[in-house]
């Protein structure tokens, strides 16, 4: 099996160093090339014709938006940005994936406390996941032109169609919520992880006004960034969405994303349900843990559930989604071909723990019907 190939994309030489490094200590991955700046990844793009590519986005020359533009119009690859923990960083990282990128991770120079270990784990595993996905696009179509006087070399280049990705923010199916559905008492769980940023975008786009019921996600993510995600999911979105904190009480209408640091499990006082974060070990690799999330849902909600696993790598949910569908509750997952990367839903699937397997734009639909 050939190596995946890298290009990596900083204008620091530092954190070059260091992705490179941590990148080849692995013997599946090959770095074929680095750049300093986004006009010079866009050329080393063409001509190295690399697998994977992690890209800055502050640089100079050419900043890792523009590139990525370009890239993704020209000769789109897997791009993991590199995304510092700011407000602003959040903000350009959202906008990136919007633009084509499949994930993201710390810009290195904002994990210099984190052992090389766990630097290594992070990059790799991100890359080998990216790699694995599918970027479907529509070839582009090129402008056919005399060249006179009048018309530019560039010109007769530039693409006259917008490539479709997979990964893209699509429009959901229409739902109306039904007189029976508006009283419901269920709650809504989400468990995703890579591509996941723009499939939940594409999930809460469809969620109808007055929603009966709370929702809460774990979207693997680092920490820092989930708090600028929850804010972007409110702004496009029905429900009244923000960052779970501890003590947070359940409300119908309202989205709780999982923060980066804590998993998430329900408490019952009264008649009402809290979220508790807990900062314990990793539940299947990860934290926040889907499984960890899922499975205290089935302590508090027995049958009235429903659970929604969607793109991602590894089997995290897998095991916390089966026991939600043999307590009675309803399970979907997100279909292989609208998944950028058919993992987390797949083992799912395969565990016997999904009763709907749909693609993304009807997930909204099935979580309507089973309310």
């Amino acid at each position: 099996m050939s190596k995946i190939k890298v290009l990596v994309v900083d204008d620091s030489a530092l954190v070059r160093r260091i992705i490179t490094d941590a990148l080849q200590r692995d013997p599946d991955i090959e770095v074929v090339g680095t750049a300093n700046n986004g006009k010079s990844a866009v050329f080393k793009t063409h001509t190295l014709n690399p697998d994977v590519i992690t890209m800055d986005i502050e640089m100079p020359i050419m900043n890792g938006l523009d590139a990525l533009k370009i890239i993704m119009q020209e000769d789109p690859k897997p791009v993991i940005m590199m995304s510092v923990l700011t407000q602003h960083g959040a903000d350009a990282t959202f906008k990136a994936l919007e633009l084509g990128a499949i994930d993201f991770i710390p810009k290195p120079s904002t994990m210099l406390s984190m052992s090389v270990s766990d630097i290594y784990e992070l990059l790799v595993s991100k890359v080998k996941s990216v790699a694995e996905s599918k970027i479907k696009f529509e070839a582009k179509k090129m402008q056919v032109s005399l060249k006179g006087p009048e018309v530019t070399e560039e010109e007769t280049r530039k693409p006259t169609g917008k490539p479709k990705f997979l990964h893209e923010i699509r429009e959901p199916v229409p739902v109306t919520l039904s007189d029976e559905a508006k009283n419901s008492d269920k709650i809504v769980a989400i468990g995703t992880s890579t591509g996941g940023p723009s499939a939940l975008m594409t999930v809460f786009k469809g969620f109808p006004e007055n929603f009966p019921s709370p929702v809460l996600v774990v979207q693997h993510m680092p920490e820092g960034f989930t708090k600028a995600f929850a804010e972007r999911l409110n702004s496009n979105s029905n429900l009244n969405v923000k960052e779970a904190e501890d003590g947070d009480r359940l409300m119908s209408g309202c989205g709780y994303v999982a923060p980066g640091h804590s998993h998430v499990k329900l408490e019952k006082k009264g008649s009402a349900f809290f979220i508790k974060l807990d900062q314990g070990e990793k539940v299947s690799g990860h934290r926040p843990s889907i499984d960890f999330m899922f499975n205290s849902v089935a302590d508090n909600f027995s049958d009235n559930i429903i659970a929604v696993i969607m793109t991602g790598m590894g089997k995290d949910g897998a095991s916390g989604i089966r026991r939600i569908k043999e307590n009675g509750g309803y399970t979907v997952a997100q279909n292989e071909e609208t998944s950028v990367v058919y993992g987390m839903n797949k083992v799912a699937v395969e565990y016997g723990g999904v009763v709907d397997v749909v693609s993304l734009e009807d997930i909204i639909k099935k979580i309507v019907e089973h309310l």
